[in-house]
């Protein structure tokens, strides 16, 4: 995984059809996903359960980019080497998870992943400011964690401030909830680069009928280009 920043869309697995993860996710690289963002939940730290490592193992067969594992798990230290197993490229943990963020990269580093570390909506900046040297990806939540389909929360503010204080460390800025052609271009003239879209992403095709996936993921591209 070289870094670059170009704008990447990263179609959220939990929009596909459960029934058939392996011809949605061949689909979706197919129509010009550049990453796949498979949201890990527990029913604990969000209301929420999803897929474990054995799952996330059986999505790997499949995944030709890059396989990007959001952790809404508490605790996260356990499962580090589980998700390595699995093969994920980028682990990401939320800051709100445990007290112990920076030995969680450490770890995650450790394993051999991309370091990623998530902030829900209500949680600053600034707290990831002294783990910036131990990350790769910082996921900016455009919801509260838990279901897809929500609505947008305008965090702007949170990116640029990020983007300030990231500097010129090859750090990427994910946003995670609501993208769409009209929320993402405020978040890339933000300093985002990755994009997270489950049901934008989703919305109108189906594994027989994949067209309007490339036709989603290109909107979204179309509305931030320039």
């Amino acid at each position: 995984m070289s870094f670059d920043r170009s704008v990447k869309i990263a179609p959220s697995i939990l929009s596909a059809d459960f029934a058939d993860f392996g011809r949605e996710i061949q689909a979706i690289e197919a129509q010009g996903a550049d990453w796949i963002h498979v949201d890990v939940m527990d029913g604990h730290f969000v209301p929420n359960l999803t897929f474990g490592p054995p799952a996330v193992k059986a999505f790997r067969k499949h995944v030709k980019t890059v396989m990007d594992v959001h952790l809404m798990i508490s605790p996260v230290d356990a499962y580090i080497d589980a998700y390595a197993d699995a093969g994920a490229d980028v682990l990401t943990a939320h800051v709100e998870a445990g007290p112990h963020s920076h030995r969680t990269l450490q770890a995650i580093r450790g394993a051999g992943m991309k370091a990623g570390i998530a902030l829900n909506p209500g949680t600053p900046a600034e707290a990831v400011e002294h783990l910036l040297d131990l990350t790769d990806l910082v996921c900016v939540m455009t919801v509260n964690p838990g279901f897809g389909g929500q609505k947008f929360i305008d965090m702007t503010a949170k990116v640029r401030k990020l983007r300030e204080i990231i500097g010129d460390r090859p750090v990427h800025i994910e946003i995670d909830g609501g993208v769409d052609p009209t929320t993402a271009p405020l978040v890339v003239e933000a300093g985002a680069d990755v994009l997270v879209a489950g049901s934008a992403v989703f919305r109108g095709g189906s594994v027989e009928n994949p067209a309007p996936y490339g036709e989603n993921i290109r909107a979204i591209k179309a509305s931030v280009a320039g």
